[in-house]
């Protein structure tokens, strides 16, 4: 689909601004994963910002299951001979469920003796037709080309899977949903974030546990968007050798999803970036009134604040954030 340039970034903020809408459906629905009781490992297959919302779902899962779950490139599926899957899942997260070697890596996986999920946002795709089971993200068409309410959708999407085989867990989903219903997600120091994105010549995106993959989306979104160089980092990984490059200017953006196991590594991350005069600022669901959600949840209103202030500073630079030029909505890879 072409995307007129006559109001830029309208269909991205349009579908920013109804991501939590399509969180909360997602979260609550009904979900059949009774397979993930018996597995021994889960490995996710994904690419882009599905990638950075499988990161995000890995940290939940592995907590909740104790079970193993990383990331398991396409291409072993696509160009190689694939792995062995028996007793494992692959969790195939794709909004289109229509890229080439996400379609292999499923048959591919099945044929290794595994189970395949998947979290799509189209009906019948073709990696639907080869999953066991599919959880719908259900947000609607996307017409921008940056996704941002099937990323979201894709996390609640997750965390409903994650709840049918975790009563205990579904609780917290739930009460996320119910806290987030409804709530506006403009961040209150937007108008401070904003300038400094535009000032900066590198971005530093620093995030722990599910604030990783937050980190890892907000960093190609401001790639996509924006034209910026921007990198995600864990913060218990950024104090070694990518430091060094704070000896050019740079922006340090802290996404914190709240937990209080990661506190003392963002605040360790951030007081040495001050130090050495970057320009750092963090961001927590706290900013807007809400706390103690599960860390999925908390990753996904990160993403909610931060996707209208990317949107804002696209337009800022005078580019249209709907259709970023060498990018299109569906990416065919091998």
């Amino acid at each position: 689909m072409i995307v007129s340039d006559t109001h830029p970034g309208r269909f991205m903020a349009t579908e920013a601004a109804a991501a939590m809408d399509v969180f909360c459906r997602a979260v609550r629905q009904d979900v059949d994963g009774a397979a993930l009781r018996a597995t021994h490992a889960i490995y996710t297959i994904a690419r882009g910002s599905s990638d950075a919302a499988a990161n995000i779902l890995s940290y939940e899962f592995m907590r909740a299951l104790g079970v193993p779950m990383t990331s398991l490139p396409p291409s072993v599926f696509s160009l190689g001979e694939g792995v062995a899957m028996q007793d494992a899942v692959a969790l195939v997260v794709s909004q289109s469920g229509a890229s080439d070697d996400l379609v292999r890596s499923a048959k591919g996986a099945v044929a290794a003796g595994g189970k395949v999920f998947a979290i799509t946002n189209q009906p019948d795709s073709p990696v639907e037709k080869v999953a066991a089971l599919t959880v719908p993200i259900g947000a609607g068409e996307e017409v921008a080309v940056p996704a941002t309410k099937t990323v979201i959708g894709a996390i609640a999407a997750g965390m409903a899977l994650l709840s049918s085989v975790r009563p205990a867990y579904r609780d917290g989903a739930l009460a996320a949903a119910k806290a987030l219903d409804g709530l506006p997600m403009q961040h209150p120091d937007a108008a401070a974030i904003q300038p400094a994105l535009l000032r900066a010549r590198n971005v530093y995106v620093i995030g722990r546990d599910t604030g990783y993959g937050a980190a890892q989306e907000v960093a190609l979104k401001l790639k996509e968007c924006c034209a910026i160089h921007a990198e995600a980092y864990s913060s218990s990984e950024v104090l070694h050798g990518p430091v060094q490059l704070a000896t050019n200017p740079l922006m340090v953006l802290i996404l914190d999803n709240g937990s209080d196991v990661v506190q003392d590594s963002l605040d360790q991350a951030g007081a040495r970036f001050r130090a050495i005069d970057c320009d750092v600022h963090r961001i927590s669901p706290a900013d807007i009134g809400v706390d103690e959600l599960v860390p999925a949840a908390a990753a996904a209103v990160l993403l909610a604040m931060m996707y209208p202030i990317i949107l804002n500073t696209a337009l800022a630079l005078g580019l249209n954030p709907d259709q970023p030029e060498t990018l299109s909505k569906v990416t065919k890879t091998t």
